[in-house]
């Protein structure tokens, strides 16, 4: 099925210094007049010196021309079992990607085999045939209605099931035509259903808008957010023929610095930004500090917490809301 291997090509240098800085941004901890980024979240670049420790937030000046940041197969194997270790951070095969997003479309499209045809050879080889012609729609369901389906990835790493442009655990590429993310399949529902470039964009925008993922560390969410900007690419060259503009590009950035976030997934916060609260107490017979404990981590209970709860954007109010209040029945 896959025929180039160890050919990742996710380089910060390759991404204009602008649209990196989108990027790397976080919305939560940001405010209207200071931009604040994601950070590592992990000592594992803390040799590299000063501004790489495990608090310092990720700088485009840092990453843009040293590939300190390489996807997780490129990494040594001590890197690997360490962060497996660490983090439990074991990234998912291609093939089994697309064998739970197949069976999310089953249950959408009400029928297999929609993208394409699962297959198992003789050595027990798992791999994958494409569906040929265009995609038809149920009954009282469209196109659009897919494409704006929202879709998210917890703890996602470095994306493998929102797109597949390599197989996260060999370094295979994977050519456009047989690639089985979440955003990957929308994107094959957009180019059969759009023709000139306005009409591309605009699905594609809703498209992004509608595909969400959250993860800790700050290496593997950018190159997360990465891919996602590169598979844009990939699919407008694929389609057109040519580079999109720079502007479409931004945006897309924009979209994906939103819907693509650093968070503790087990308390919906900025990672490690749970607190021992202290309070002084001074009278007659000296100070008395006393210490209080989280709530939310000391009883487990999501909605208590005293770090920084994450905020994802509604795109259709345009609002901004925090990620928890999504989880109240």
């Amino acid at each position: 099925m896959v025929k180039k291997k160890n050919e990742v090509d996710i380089l910060e240098s390759r991404i204009p210094k602008e649209i990196l800085e989108i990027l790397l941004k976080d919305h939560t901890t940001s405010t209207k007049d200071t931009q604040h980024n994601i950070f590592w979240a992990t000592k594992d670049y803390e040799a590299w010196g000063c501004g790489y420790a495990e608090k310092d937030e990720i700088l485009c000046d840092n990453i843009d021309n040293n590939n300190i940041i390489i996807p997780r197969v490129l990494k040594s194997k001590l890197q690997q079992t360490s962060r497996a270790k660490d983090m439990a951070e074991v990234f998912t095969p291609s093939w089994i990607c697309n064998t739970q997003n197949n069976l999310v479309d089953e249950a959408w499209f009400g029928r297999k085999d929609v993208f394409n045809v699962e297959e198992t050879d003789n050595e027990g080889i798992h791999s994958w045939t494409e569906t040929t012609g265009q995609i038809t729609f149920p009954k009282g369901k469209t196109w659009k209605d897919y494409v704006r389906e929202n879709r998210l990835e917890i703890t996602c790493g470095e994306a493998p099931y929102l797109v597949s442009r390599y197989d996260t655990t060999t370094g295979d590429i994977i050519p456009i035509e047989k690639r089985i993310g979440i955003l990957d399949r929308k994107m094959r529902i957009v180019g059969e259903n759009t023709k000139t470039s306005s009409e591309w964009l605009e699905a594609t925008q809703d498209a992004y808008k509608s595909t969400y993922g959250y993860e800790w560390q700050g290496d593997n969410l950018l190159l997360a957010r990465e891919s996602l900007l590169y598979t844009f690419y990939d699919y407008y060259k694929y389609k057109f023929g040519k580079e999109p503009l720079k502007s479409s590009a931004k945006y897309i950035a924009y979209i994906i610095s939103w819907n693509l976030w650093q968070m503790d997934g087990l308390k919906g916060v900025v990672p490690n930004s749970c607190c021992v609260h202290k309070d002084e107490i001074s009278d007659l017979f000296g100070t008395t500090v006393t210490e209080s404990q989280c709530e939310g981590c000391s009883k487990d209970d999501i909605f208590k917490h005293n770090g920084i709860y994450c905020i994802i954007k509604d795109w259709q109010t345009c609002e901004k809301i925090k990620f928890v209040s999504l989880l109240k029945v």
